[in-house]
């Protein structure tokens, strides 16, 4: 188990554990101006390896001689790190505050800049062009896989904005996202990728067409069964997911088969079949009962369908830029300064060298994925 740890300029006085997420164990504790990072590297859906998890927290808690006064969790109400950091609240008469997936992910790269300057958050705000003056926002991009939403789907693909005042965050606003998509069978189609390309593809293609691009991996009557699914959207949920999105494109591609293997898997052969990208605009809509913008997924598709003869490689590059290039377009919307863009999607190389182009800070040292998310959702803390 790796530790580091990291002194930071707070006056926070509580001992704040952070339980990280349930895909990659970590955990953080701050205690007198100190974050100590533990990453296990652990997967923890593995019982074995949630119980070394568990046994690891409360050992650092009797070695240090602390008790939490405040424990962070993610989100999502079925994640073990959840469900246990309730029990620790009530153990500990701790307050359990809950942090939304992806604003834990923007935290832990704001944190990863503020550990790397040595500086709180004033000093991240000043605007080097004009010494001396604070930014009154920051804006932050988060790609990942799945992160349960503030209004109860899954996200993925979000855009926020995060209005400062005195140094702290007073107002968090989703400013926009990945247009929603539907999981058949919810997280079926995480390991099944197939299902994301017939929903998606059901946008603007009859049913038989759809079954056309599936079929290898289907029968006729399994089809028939996700497609009523879909139709009756009977056991589905809307999601806005970066992930699920590529998951679709290296199927339909063929650099991957209907099948998750290693996490975020059939992306990995996405990014690793690419090339040269072809020229496509992002079509970004507002949504006017929602106030947000919506960086649209299905005229992607219906581009890569158009051109699938073509170089497969190039396909591939232009979708993980259209991406890219179409969340960084909300962002200029407002602004095109102090971003950071985080999250398991921003590992990826095209993705994160096109970020880096527009001056977008990304982690250096804390990892990017939900293998840093206990220290962001420390780092959030410490700001609100």
């Amino acid at each position: 188990m790796q530790v580091d740890i990291f002194e930071i300029n707070s006056r926070k006085k509580e001992i704040v554990l952070a339980l990280g997420p349930e895909s990659s164990g970590n955990f953080s504790v701050y205690h007198e101006g100190k974050i100590y990072f533990y990453q296990t590297g652990m997967d923890l859906l593995d019982e074995k390896n949630f119980t070394l998890f568990k046994k690891s927290v409360l050992g650092f808690l009797r070695k240090e001689k602390i008790k939490p006064d405040i424990i962070l969790t993610d989100l999502h109400p079925w994640y073990r790190t959840m469900v246990w950091g309730k029990e620790l609240a009530r153990k500990f008469k701790a307050k359990n505050i809950k942090v939304q997936h992806h604003i834990a992910h923007i935290f832990s790269a704001i944190g990863d800049r503020i550990i790397r300057n040595s500086k709180f958050l004033p000093g991240l705000l000043r605007d080097s062009k004009r010494a001396g003056k604070i930014r009154n926002s920051i804006f932050g991009v988060a790609c990942d896989g799945t992160g349960y939403g503030l209004d109860g789907k899954i996200w993925g693909g979000e855009v926020f904005k995060f209005q400062i005042s005195n140094f702290k965050i007073r107002n968090i606003n989703r400013i926009g996202h990945l247009e929603n998509q539907i999981l058949i069978g919810g997280d079926l189609t995480v390991q099944e990728p197939a299902r994301m390309l017939i929903s998606v593809l059901s946008n603007f293609l009859e049913k038989g067409k759809v079954f056309g691009f599936v079929k290898k991996y289907y029968s006729h009557n399994a089809f028939e069964v996700i497609y009523n699914q879909l139709r009756d959207k009977f056991n589905c949920q809307e999601t806005s997911s970066t992930a699920r999105v590529l998951d679709a494109v290296s199927v339909l591609l063929g650099f991957s088969d209907n099948k998750r293997g290693e996490k975020h898997g059939p992306v990995f052969a996405l990014e690793k079949n690419s090339t040269a990208s072809y020229k496509l605009d992002p079509k970004i809509i507002l949504d006017q009962k929602e106030k947000k913008y919506i960086l649209l997924t299905t005229p992607l598709f219906e581009f890569l369908l158009k051109n699938v003869k073509k170089n497969k490689r190039c396909l591939a590059a232009t979708a993980q830029l259209y991406l890219a290039k179409g969340l960084y377009g909300i962002v200029k919307k407002y602004a095109i300064h102090n971003t950071y863009f985080a999250g398991g999607m921003a590992n990826n190389r095209i993705m994160a060298d096109y970020f880096a182009l527009q001056g977008v800070y990304s982690s250096k040292k804390i990892p990017r994925g939900d293998a840093g998310l206990s220290f962001g959702q420390i780092v959030y803390y410490l700001h609100t």
